[in-house]
């Protein structure tokens, strides 16, 4: 059982804290091809204890912040906020999130743990009818999410993370991936 201010975590327990990553690498669409930037970024889960719906299904849930920002300028390159949630007793985690571009995500999978560390597996698509991609009117018409896939290794010391964005943009389908490892502060 992994125990934190009296709310077992399970799978989410070793994200709670603060991390840092200064090798992030963004690879991006761009009109005329593809854009990579190396980005540093800054991420804090909180642990805010367990919700029940319906009487019947227990969350335990982490909300967090992140911050992304390039190594070449300082500039913001992105934000988002959201929850991991675990559904106590099973071996389903949810990630929800939303990034201030007009993009909702609640992305779902399952979840490995062992003794090191716990690897967390989630997606979601506009053509799924339970994990699904809410966007505004003009990203849904200039830059559409079609699916979002993300795979977090987290262990006591070290977070890796990969994610990959599958848009409509620009004429064409293009994969924008993200991939970091950070430190816990």
């Amino acid at each position: 059982m992994n125990v934190v201010d009296e709310t077992n975590y399970g799978p989410l327990t070793d994200l709670i804290g603060s991390w840092e990553g200064k090798k992030g690498k963004d690879i991006a669409p761009e009109p005329g091809g593809t854009e990579v930037n190396s980005y540093y970024d800054n991420i804090v889960f909180k642990g805010i204890g367990e919700t029940e719906n319906a009487e019947s299904q227990l969350l335990s849930v982490v909300f967090y912040t992140q911050e992304v920002r390039r190594n070449s300028n300082d500039n913001m390159i992105h934000h988002e906020t959201g929850y991991w949630l675990w559904e106590q007793g099973s071996e389903t985690v949810v990630h929800s999130l939303t990034i201030p571009r007009g993009i909702c995500v609640l992305a779902s999978g399952g979840f490995e743990t062992s003794t090191d560390n716990a690897v967390l597996n989630v997606s979601a698509a506009i053509s799924e009818q339970d994990w699904q991609i809410i966007q505004s009117p003009f990203m849904a018409k200039n830059a559409k999410m079609k699916s979002y896939v993300q795979q977090v290794k987290v262990s006591k010391e070290t977070l890796c993370y990969s994610q990959t964005m599958l848009l409509d943009i620009y004429g064409k389908e293009f994969a924008h991936t993200d991939t970091n490892t950070l430190n816990r502060k």
